[in-house]
């Protein structure tokens, strides 16, 4: 008979994309801003997976002592943060963190900003699959299975009132929440509406400074900007999610009469450079350390 420790073959369960509502069917947790990983953990070792199985235990040493807060087989499903002075997740420490290969520089990072494992659920133990368990029985297990420590905690969360903690999460500028259905099952590698996900996002209204164009020449990704408050252009960066067909050819329309041959920055190649007088909205997640926007979506032409 399969083992799911012995195997470990596991996607994790994943989540669609909604807007804060009230049930009291659900839970509800802090969405962080790290990295989604599975912890395979015994009395001996522990061994860390991401969302595609990669083992990335050896970039984490920070984290091998969590075995000490178990006393049975367990595989947890988390995520790993960096947080700041603040308590807040920093993502962008994480991923520079993510991305090293040289163990004494992981060493060094492991030191001045260590990784924490938040877990949200168990998916095994002691040689039982829980997957068919609802997700309160497993919490109640997660609560007895492990004991917080050796940077290992374990997620916190309120039930029925999603709308106030989604209002708490995006006052204090967080990713944001997930919604769980209390009663719902763990469903490996798949897409259910028994986790939602509700994201933090912000408007910025935009100048259209230019675009990339695609092989056939049409507009592919838009370059937004903005005035400073010296009156000079910025760069917000790049989106190409959301563009229908119709503003694509209000802008390349538009860049037929006003297209400008100096460009606006210099890191965009190939690019069409238009002057500053078409405004849209963008919508992001937030801004990122080099003041370009976090997963971008345009919603689309001011005409005002």
């Amino acid at each position: 008979m399969s083992d799911l420790f012995d195997e470990k073959n596991i996607s994790p369960m994943l989540l669609y994309e909604t807007q804060p509502f009230d049930d009291k069917d659900y839970i509800y947790e802090l969405k962080l801003d790290g990295i989604r990983c599975l912890a395979y953990i015994d009395a001996k070792s522990v061994n860390l997976r991401n969302k595609r199985n990669k083992d990335v235990t050896a970039i984490y040493p920070e984290l091998a002592e969590m075995n000490k807060c178990v006393k049975k087989r367990v595989i947890l499903d988390g995520e790993l943060v960096v947080l700041d002075k603040d308590g807040k997740p920093d993502f962008y420490a994480l991923q520079r963190r993510s991305l090293m290969a040289d163990s004494f520089k992981i060493g060094l990072s492991a030191r001045n900003a260590p990784v924490q494992f938040v877990a949200y659920d168990i998916i095994y133990f002691d040689g039982q699959d829980l997957t068919d368990k609802p997700l309160t029985e497993r919490k109640a297990i997660l609560s007895k299975a492990v004991k917080e420590g050796y940077n290992l905690s374990v997620s916190r969360y309120i039930e029925e009132m999603g709308t106030a903690f989604f209002e708490i999460a995006k006052a204090q500028e967080l990713e944001g929440i997930v919604a769980k259905r209390k009663g719902g099952l763990y469903h490996i590698g798949k897409r259910t509406r028994d986790w939602l996900k509700i994201k933090v996002m912000q408007d910025e209204d935009l100048l259209v400074l230019g675009y990339q164009p695609d092989e056939d020449g049409k507009v592919k990704d838009l370059i937004l900007g903005y005035y400073d408050e010296e009156g000079k252009l910025q760069c917000r960066g790049k989106v190409y999610l959301g563009i229908s067909e119709e503003e694509r050819r209000i802008i390349e329309n538009f860049a037929m009469q006003n297209r400008i041959q100096k460009p606006w920055f210099g890191k965009y190649k190939n690019a069409v450079w238009l002057k500053p007088q078409l405004v849209g909205t963008a919508h992001f997640m937030h801004e990122t350390q080099s003041g370009g926007m976090r997963q971008p979506v345009w919603k689309g032409l001011r005409t005002d």
